[in-house]
């Protein structure tokens, strides 16, 4: 297998288009345990362009109906970027300071649990003082402060390239 660069800016310019609103090519789920890793799996997809066809254990999307557990599922998505050694695109747990813009952001509870998933899509100031921005669905959100969401823990996934078949 080739390894590719993973493309941020498209990864952002997807963030952009869809965070208000819904690509109707991929089922909204919403209302049945939540939008946001599915969201984050369309932007990681559109800066990488290559799911991994791994029955179960796998990244992609066919249908609503047709899809892998680690394409919407909060904590599939990290076991699959985090361990992945085949095709698609792979990263490892690193802290905010590590991230960049197309990385992703994963919020948790208390009881250890992690509940959430956004895409970082922006980041201001200096080392000192450093504003994160995220992007996310479930609570549509384009460009919003990562510190006005309420949680009690924090993981980020920096994508690090692409495997193509």
């Amino acid at each position: 297998m080739q390894e590719i660069e993973y493309n941020r800016d498209m990864a952002l310019a997807y963030a952009r288009r869809w965070a208000l609103s819904r690509n109707p090519a991929y089922y909204d789920f919403t209302g049945i345990g939540g939008d946001c890793t599915s969201f984050a799996s369309q932007c990681v997809f559109a800066g990488s362009g290559v799911m991994n066809y791994t029955p179960t254990y796998g990244w992609y999307y066919i249908s609503g109906l047709d899809k892998s557990p680690s394409w919407s599922g909060v904590n599939y998505f990290y076991n699959f970027m985090t361990t992945n050694d085949g095709a698609g695109p792979f990263g490892e747990e690193a802290v905010l300071s590590r991230l960049q813009v197309g990385d992703i952001i994963q919020l948790g509870g208390e009881n250890g649990q992690f509940y959430h998933t956004l895409v970082l899509t922006g980041i201001r100031g200096n080392i000192q003082n450093r504003r994160y921005y995220v992007s996310a669905h479930s609570n549509d959100a384009y460009m919003r402060r990562l510190d006005s969401y309420n949680f009690a823990r924090i993981r980020g996934i920096h994508i690090i390239a692409v495997r193509t078949p």
